[in-house]
């Protein structure tokens, strides 16, 4: 009798499934799933007959001369918005930044959105951002239906919009180097 007593007992104080290193372990397991969908997944990029045309927009740049979407036609776009006070923006933007200067090819506007020149002048020389363009009164940022920052729009050689990209993306480069062959 007093062997089936131990038995019970031993049983009784065997650690159940739910462990603080299973908690942890889940944990784990969630935040590699949410990177790997951030990754993989979120920046998708639309069948062409999923596409739709992109408005024909044409901004100010700090440059000088004005930058026309429909001017673009037979390249690949990513019209990146984002504003200076957008912290994820700062994160996201060398990484969008070193996309374009190791690819000459790409066409890569950046877009400040809802500021002065005066603001976004002093901010695109500080991240050393090149063809800025500007959308002081955010029309361009409505058409595209922009409402956060950053996002990327990718627009195809047709010009059509083929993704939207909200939020920060560290694998910005990767995903714009996938979209620019996908979408030729």
């Amino acid at each position: 009798m007093g062997d089936k007593v131990l038995q019970r007992l031993s049983r009784l104080h065997k650690p159940g499934w739910l462990t603080v290193a299973r908690v942890w372990d889940a944990l784990a397991v969630a935040v590699l799933v949410a990177a790997a969908w951030k990754v993989f997944v979120a920046p998708r990029v639309l069948h062409a007959s999923d596409a739709q045309t992109a408005p024909r927009v044409v901004l100010a740049t700090l440059a000088g001369p004005q930058f026309s979407l429909a001017k673009e036609r037979g390249r690949v776009v990513f019209l990146d918005f984002f504003a200076s006070w957008c912290e994820p923006c700062k994160a996201s933007l060398p990484l969008v930044e070193r996309y374009a200067q190791m690819h000459p090819q790409a066409i890569v506007i950046p877009v400040d959105v809802g500021e002065p020149r005066a603001i976004a002048a002093p901010f695109a020389r500080a991240f050393h951002l090149k063809g800025v363009a500007l959308d002081p009164e955010m029309l361009a940022a409505h058409w595209f239906g922009i409402d956060g920052f950053p996002t990327m729009v990718v627009i195809d050689p047709q010009g059509r919009i083929r993704a939207t990209w909200p939020g920060l993306n560290p694998a910005i480069a990767f995903n714009m180097a996938r979209a620019e062959s996908s979408v030729r």
